[in-house]
This record gives C-alpha cells, structure tokens and sequence, in this order.
C-alpha cells in the first residue's frame, strides 16, 4: 500500500469493521481514518479519510519498514492484518466490540497484538478531529486518568502493555516492542452525551474472542451454499454491517464525501436508509432464512412509513426521521476532490419507483411464511392508490436527478407495484373490493400500453430512458425478471446496454454519464441478473466471474470502479453493490444452471 504525498490512501485499500452501531475503515497500513462514534450517524471523531490533515485518525504501525497482509477472521467482520519487519512478526486483530446480548451501550474499538516471531516496536496515535460541527476535541484530567473531549462526545484510551505517553493536549500516544506469543492491547472507548464508561482491557480482550464467535454464530446461520459462496457470504457480512441495530434500518453505505470522479461535484451522505435499497436488502435476507434482520427491517420501514403516511419519502435518517438540508464541510476531501457534504439532496424528491420498493417488500415478505397486520395493509392499499394516480406525472427517477422526466423505470415500478397490491389483494393481505381491484388492473394497463407507446423505440430496437430520447438507461435491468411486455424487447434492451453502456464487465449508470463518473458496480450485477432472468444464466455466470475479482483484496466494493485502472470511487462499503452481486447469484440458481466449477 502506498499513500499519496497528502497522506491518502486509495479507496481499494479500505477494510471494514462495525459492531451494528458504527462502521470504521482501516487502511492496509494499520490507521482507522474514518470512525463515526459512537453510532453512524454521529460526527466521525477519525475523518482522515476526507480530509487527512485536520480529519483525525488512530493510527497503529511498526516504527520500521513492514510489509502487511491481511484477510477478516473466517466468517466474521473482524480483521486482521500481519506485519512482517527485519526484526520479527506481529498479528493486529481489530474490532468493534460487541457485548454478551448483542451491541454495547457504548462504542468499544478494540486493537489487539500478538507477537508472532522475533520481537517488533509498533507505535500508535490516537488523535481525533473536528470536522463534521464538532468543538475541537480537548484533553482533562479526572480521577481515573484523562479523556479527550469535544461537546458531547468523550473518548478515553485503556489497553495491556500498550506503553501510553502522554501526548499532546488533543492526542493519546504510545510505543511498545513485541515478543514472541506476547500480547498488547489497546481499547479506544467513546460516549455521547452521557457518563463514560471506563473499560476493563482484560474483559475487552475476551471480548473480542466473543465478537468473533458471535459473528460466525451468525453466519452458521446463515444459509447459502452454492456456487460462489464466499462472495455471496462476505457480501451478506458487508451488508450486515450496515444495519443499524437500534432500529433495524439499513444504512446506504458507512461513508460521506467520497467522490464519485476525480472532477467531484458527486460527493454525497450515503448515512442514510433509503426505502428501495431497504427493499432489496429485504429480498436477500428472506432467502437466506434470516429472520430477525428481516423483522426488524420490515418494521422499521412500516413505522416510518405510517408516521408519514402522506408523503412516500426517498429515505429517512437511521432513527426513523425525515433527513434534513445539506451543509458543505470546511473539508478538503479525499485527494483533494471536494466538495465534502454532510445530508443528501434527494430528500424530498419525487421518485415514483418508491411504490414498487414498499410494495415487493411487502409481497416478499408474505411469501417468505409472514401475515400483515390491518393497518399495514390499509397502508399498502393507499400507496397502491397512490400508484394509480401518479404513475402519469414526471419524477427524479432512480438516479435522484435534477431534472423530472417520464422516466421509463419509474412507470415499470409503477406498474410493478400495482401488480404486487393485486397479488396481495388475492392472498387476503389487503382488504380491496372488487371495484378497487377492477380500477387497480385498469391503471396497470394503461402503464403498460403507455410505455408500449412512448418509451420502445423502434429506430433503436429497444426501451428509452424517457420519451423523447435515445439515452439507455441500466435502471430497466431491475425489472427484467417481471415479465413486463414482451420478453423480445426486454432481451434487445438488455443487449443495447451492453454494446453502448459497458465497458469490459463493467456498466454505467445512462448513456452520458461517463464524462461525469466512474462504472456503477451495482449496474454490473444488474446486467448479469438481468440476463439469468432472461434465460441466458452461460452469460451471466461468465460476468458475474469477471466482476467478482473487482472487489478489493478483502472482498468489498465502493460504488463505483474505473474501467480504466479498476481503482474504487464514491461511497463505501455500498450496500447496493453487494446486494446487486447476491442478486445476480441467486437469479443465476434460480434459473438452474450450475455455474463454472472454479467459480463454486
């Protein structure tokens, strides 16, 4: 790993660790440069990542020259990276501590050193930042040794033979020599408005042996083995670490800021819960017969959906509420590339593809063995409503862009909504009489013939963006599988994207928009599902084996990849990228071929 001369390290060498409460990245050299403490969506107290001179880090590395390798602990979301010196071997474990019932009440980052071979100085900083509306983070004495703090937010440094110093009035800091089977512990422990909890290192470092264990608990119990099991595992395990447990809504992606092209402009706050990704994440848990997650999931959604039952909103924050405006950081951002903003401008947008996510949730979610409640279904009957009167006006689209257009996705969501309401109506899941359902399947002809007419181009021999326009758009290739007009054109489109819109296994997002980004991971996949769907699973078999060594050396995907050199852009990890690769593989079982031996 090498970072540039301003100290950033690329995107790729980004691992990720999380307790269900908070995600950190480490860098392959040992520093966590990005933390927000104590939950995801509070003020990251290590920022380094978007800004590596006044962001903060904990750092953690040999005093001399290292080579690194690293891989997560089989079956868990706790890493650990080896150091090899001149002078002998270390092993860092890294995790975010979790307690005997589940999550703590507190933030626990535990870094864990055994002596391997021979003997190794390491040395390690602790010095947080500020850049995210936070006070500058200062040092006070109390009875039980000093803590940094900055408004609410307190943090303290306890560990075994970690050797502290006494760093500076905004830092911990210390330096210790390793020995074989030796073993160094260093807990970095934070609160926010309220007392801190001071841990015990012996108990923390039994407690990593138990977030270990309970990880690979929860991944015995998960069910899935076939072909690429371990990518579909890790993926699983990626997006696991972004559901926010306190409330079961699952966060976009861990980071803020990133940007999704070296020109920038794209830096957005993916620290939010979005109802479509929601939906999808949903569909994979189901199959894997996880249960809880599912629940919790679908519960929090419902919640937040009859508290404001009026509107249909894009996302909401991770406690439920509806997200406020955006404010632009004094941060330089990754390599220089700003702007660095905290919120997302989709809030409030329009986007009709909202009522075919609520609704498959809810279809997805009564196949899989489950009963709705009354008012839930009154709620599904109003959006289905909701549907049959807005399927004609323009939205924002998939894409969440500035201009609304009669976009071709938002009318086949549309219609796949209403389709579900149907379904659910039939199974006695929603309480519809027969001239409602008469008016229901009224509406879902009319969005069909609509699109028939205004959005397949003949010229072009496949499906438009909007009416109006040659642009390709790769948000079509979500509703492949839902025999929507007739399958010739849904093939021919699916073949237009892959001429004009992929480069090598990569997808962009719409034709034009490779002079703004890099390729859309989750597009990739889509392609790939969209061709299983279609009954071409040889194809997407052969592309889902070309994207999967995409990921980065631990199995994790950004947003985006450059076809050009493969290097990782925007947010990361991305639920969306990983729920797109489980997708593909499970259209490619679903269609009942085996894929190529060495992919298993």
């Amino acid at each position: 790993m090498t970072r540039d001369e301003d100290g950033y390290a690329p995107l790729r060498d980004y691992a990720a660790i999380g307790d269900g409460r908070t995600v950190a990245l480490v860098a392959f050299d040992g520093s966590i440069d990005w933390l927000p403490f104590p939950s995801l969506h509070s003020a990251p107290v290590f920022a380094a990542l978007v800004d590596s001179a006044k962001g903060g880090r904990m750092t953690l590395r040999p005093v001399a020259p290292f080579r690194a390798s690293r891989s997560y602990i089989a079956d868990t979301n706790v890493l650990e990276t080896r150091y090899v010196t001149d002078s002998g071997e270390v092993a860092v474990t890294d995790a975010l501590v979790t307690g005997v019932a589940g999550r703590l009440p507190w933030g626990e980052l535990a870094r864990r050193i055994d002596g391997i071979s021979g003997s190794v100085e390491l040395e390690w900083e602790v010095g947080p930042g500020n850049l995210f509306g936070t006070g500058s983070f200062e040092r006070r004495s109390t009875m039980h040794g000093p803590v940094l703090g900055a408004d609410d937010v307190n943090l303290i440094v306890v560990g075994v033979h970690h050797g502290p110093s006494a760093g500076d009035s905004a830092t911990f800091a210390g330096r210790f020599t390793t020995a074989p089977a030796s073993r160094h512990v260093i807990v970095l422990c934070g609160t926010d408005d309220e007392p801190v909890h001071i841990p015990d290192p012996a108990v923390v470092d039994s407690g990593i042996d138990r977030t270990i264990e309970s990880w690979q608990t929860w991944s015995r119990e998960f069910s899935y083995d076939g072909p690429w099991a371990r990518e579909v595992q890790r993926s699983a395990l990626a997006l696991k670490l972004l559901i926010f447990s306190p409330t079961g809504a699952i966060a976009a992606a861990a980071t803020t800021g990133l940007p999704e092209s070296p020109t920038g402009g794209k830096n957005y706050d993916y620290r939010f819960a979005w109802v479509r990704d929601l939906a999808y994440t949903v569909g994979a848990l189901v199959r894997f017969g996880l249960r809880e997650e599912t629940h919790a999931a679908v519960s929090w959604a419902l919640d937040c959906l009859k508290s404001h039952s009026d509107d249909l909103p894009v996302f909401f924050d991770l406690t439920g509420r509806l997200p406020g405006g955006t404010d632009e950081l004094r941060a330089d951002g990754w390599r220089g590339i700003g702007p660095v903003t905290a919120g997302n401008p989709a809030a409030g947008q329009v986007q009709l593809g909202i009522y075919a996510d609520v609704l498959g949730i809810m279809r997805q979610y009564v196949e899989a063995g489950n009963i709705l409640d009354l008012r839930t279904g009154e709620l599904l009957r109003s959006f289905t409503d909701g549907a049959c009167r807005a399927w004609q006006k323009k939205d924002s689209g998939m894409w969440e862009l500035p201009h609304k257009q009669h976009y071709l996705a938002s009318k086949i969501g549309c219609w796949r909504a209403i389709s579900d309401a149907c379904q659910l109506a039939e199974w006695g899941q929603i309480d519809a009489s027969d001239d409602e359902l008469a008016r229901w399947r009224h509406n879902r002809d009319l969005i069909e013939q609509w699109i028939s007419d205004k959005c397949w181009s003949e010229r072009r021999g496949s499906y438009v963006m909007y009416p109006g326009t040659d642009a390709l758009d790769t948000a079509v290739l979500i509703h492949a599988g839902a025999h929507f007009g007739p399958a010739a054109r849904m093939t021919a489109t699916i073949a237009a994207i892959r001429s004009e819109l992929a480069v090598g296994p990569l997808v962009y997002r719409y034709i034009g928009v490779e002079t703004e980004e890099s390729a859309f991971v989750a597009c990739s996949f889509w392609l790939a599902e969209a061709y299983a769907r279609t009954g071409d699973s040889r194809e997407a078999a052969d592309l889902v084996d070309a994207l999967i060594p995409l990921a980065n050396d631990v199995g994790l995907y950004a947003e985006m990849i450059d076809p050009a050199d493969e290097q990782f852009w925007g947010n990361l990890p991305q639920a969306l990228s990983h729920l797109a690769l489980i997708n593909a593989v499970m259209a490619i079982n679903d269609a009942g071929e085996d894929s190529p031996e060495e992919s298993a």
